[in-house]
C-alpha cells in the first residue's frame, strides 16, 4: 500500500481515539467550576458531592487523554518528517505555549483538585478547579490555532535552502489570528462544552430511570441542561461563521460540503443525498435551491464557485466530505432540539417524570462525540490534497525513509493498544457511574 495513505490512516486512528477524551474534560471542567462555585455560595453539601463525583470522572478522562495524545507527537517525526520540517518554525510557538501555559496549568492544579479537598481551604480548592477548567480550554485553543494555520496560513514567509523549503513566522499575531482561527476555536470549544454537558445529562437521566440519587441527578441535569442548550446554539452560530470563512478561503472545500459542481452558479443547501463525482451530481438528494448561497452571502442568487471551477487533482474525496458534514449538521440540530425541549420540559415541570425523555437524555452523550469526530473528519479530509493549504500537499509531507510495512505494523500495534485503553476507560467509567456519588461531602 501507499505509505502516505497508511500514515494518514494511522494518524486518523490515533487522533480519533485521542479526541474522545479532551472534549469531555473541557466540558466537565467548566461544569465542575460552576458546581463548586454554587457550593461556595450556598454551602449546600449537594453541590460538593456533585463536584467530587465529576472530579473522579474528569481525572480518569484526563489520564486517558494524556496517554493517547503522546503518540501523535512521535508520528510527526517518524511518519511526517518532511511536513514537520516545513511547519516546525511555525508550529513551535503555539505548541510550546500549549505545553507550558495550558497543559502544565491544568495538570499542576489537577493535583490540588483531586487530592486537596481536605488539605486546602474551600476558596483555594475552587480556584484550582477554575484553573483546571481554564487550562483544559487553553490547550484546545492553541492546538486548534496551530491546526487552523494549516487550513488558512498567514503571517509567514517561505525560506528556501537548496532543495528544501520551510515556513517561518513573520508576524506572530497574524499567525495566531489566521483567517479561520477564531471561528474554528470557538466552534471546537462549543463542541467540547456540549460533550461535557450531555455526558452529565446522560448520567443524571440514567440514575433517575433507576430511581437512584434523585436529588443529585436533578441538580446535575439542571446545570448541564443550561450549558447543553447554550453550547448547542453556540455551535450553530460558530458553524455558520466558519462556513462563511470557508467560502472565502477554501471554496473547493465548501463546494464539497454541499456537492456543488457547477463552476459558477447558486449553490443548493442539501438536507441529505449521495454524491456521484463522476456524474457531477447529488443523487437521491433533497435540498433548498440557492440555500448555500443564502447561507454564505445572504443572497439566494449569488453564484458560487463549484467543483468544476477547480482542477480535479485539487478535489477532496467529495462524497465522504459531504456525508460527514451533513451527519455533523443533523446531529447538531438534534442536540439543539433536545436541549431546548428539555428546557421547556423543565419550565413546564415534566422534565424528570417522562421516562421516554429521560431515555433520550441517557443516550444523548453519543451525539456530541459522534458530531465532534465527523466534524474533524470534514475539516481535515475537506482540505485534501493539501496538508498545509496551498503550500504543501499531503503526499509531499511524508517521511522519505519510512516504509509501508513499518507504518502498517505500527498501525496494528497502536490500534490494539488504543482499543485496550478505550475498553479500560469504558469499564472504569461504568464502574464509577455504578458506584455513584459519595453520601457525604
Amino acid at each position: 500500500m501507499d505509505p502516505a495513505l497508511l500514515a494518514r490512516i494511522q494518524f486518523a486512528v490515533t487522533i480519533g481515539f485521542h479526541y474522545i477524551y479532551p472534549p469531555v474534560t473541557i466540558g466537565l471542567g467548566l461544569l465542575m467550576a460552576v458546581m463548586e462555585g454554587l457550593y461556595l455560595k450556598t454551602r449546600n453539601p449537594l453541590y460538593s458531592r456533585m463536584t467530587r463525583f465529576w472530579t473522579g470522572i474528569f481525572a480518569l478522562t484526563f489520564a486517558l487523554g494524556t496517554a493517547t495524545g503522546i503518540v501523535m507527537e512521535f508520528e510527526f517525526g517518524t511518519n511526517w518528517a518532511t511536513y514537520s520540517r516545513f511547519v516546525g518554525d511555525v508550529f513551535g510557538s503555539p505548541l510550546a505555549i500549549e505545553g507550558i501555559f495550558a497543559f502544565f496549568l491544568e495538570s499542576s492544579f489537577l493535583g490540588i483538585l483531586v487530592f486537596g479537598w481536605d488539605r486546602v481551604g474551600p476558596k483555594m480548592h475552587f480556584f484550582s478547579t477554575v484553573m483546571v477548567a481554564l487550562g483544559s480550554a487553553l490547550s484546545a485553543v492553541w492546538i486548534v490555532v496551530a491546526n487552523s494555520w494549516m487550513q488558512t496560513p498567514a503571517g509567514y514567509f517561505i525560506l528556501t535552502e537548496g532543495a528544501k523549503t520551510r515556513a517561518q513566522i513573520t508576524n506572530f499575531w497574524e499567525m495566531v489570528l489566521n483567517p479561520s482561527a477564531v471561528e474554528r476555536v470557538s466552534h471546537v470549544l462549543m463542541g467540547c462544552y456540549a460533550a461535557g454537558a450531555f455526558l452529565v445529562l446522560s448520567v443524571g437521566a440514567y440514575y433517575l430511570l433507576r430511581k437512584q440519587h434523585e436529588a443529585f441527578s436533578k441538580s446535575c441535569m439542571k446545570i448541564a441542561l443550561v450549558l447543553a442548550a447554550l453550547s448547542s446554539l453556540g455551535q450553530l452560530a460558530t458553524g455558520h461563521a466558519s462556513a462563511v470563512g470557508v467560502s472565502k478561503h477554501q471554496p473547493v472545500k465548501l463546494a464539497a460540503f454541499e456537492g456543488h459542481f457547477e463552476a459558477h452558479a447558486p449553490g443548493t443547501l442539501y438536507l441529505f443525498g449521495w454524491v456521484d463525482p463522476a456524474a457531477g451530481t447529488v443523487r437521491y438528494g433533497a435540498g433548498v435551491p440557492g440555500g448555500l448561497s443564502l447561507l454564505v452571502s445572504g443572497d439566494f442568487t449569488k453564484k458560487l464557485p463549484g467543483l468544476a471551477a477547480f482542477p480535479k487533482t485539487e478535489w477532496p474525496p467529495v462524497n465522504i466530505v459531504f456525508q460527514t458534514y451533513h451527519l455533523m449538521i443533523m446531529i447538531g440540530m438534534a442536540l439543539i432540539g433536545l436541549s431546548l425541549f428539555g428546557l421547556f420540559a423543565w419550565w413546564r415541570g415534566f422534565l424528570f417524570s417522562q421516562r421516554w425523555l429521560l431515555g433520550l437524555f441517557a443516550v444523548s452523550f453519543l451525539g456530541p462525540q459522534i458530531a465532534n469526530q465527523v466534524g474533524w473528519m470534514t475539516a481535515e479530509i475537506g482540505r485534501q490534497p493539501w496538508i498545509v493549504y496551498g503550500l504543501l500537499k499531503t503526499a509531499d509531507g511524508i517521511s522519505r525513509t519510512v516504509s509501508a510495512r513499518e507504518i502498517a505494523a505500527s498501525l496494528v500495534m497502536f490500534l490494539s493498544i488504543y482499543l485496550v485503553l478505550f475498553g479500560l476507560y469504558v469499564f472504569l467509567l461504568i464502574e464509577k457511574i455504578k458506584h455513584g456519588p459519595e453520601l457525604k461531602p
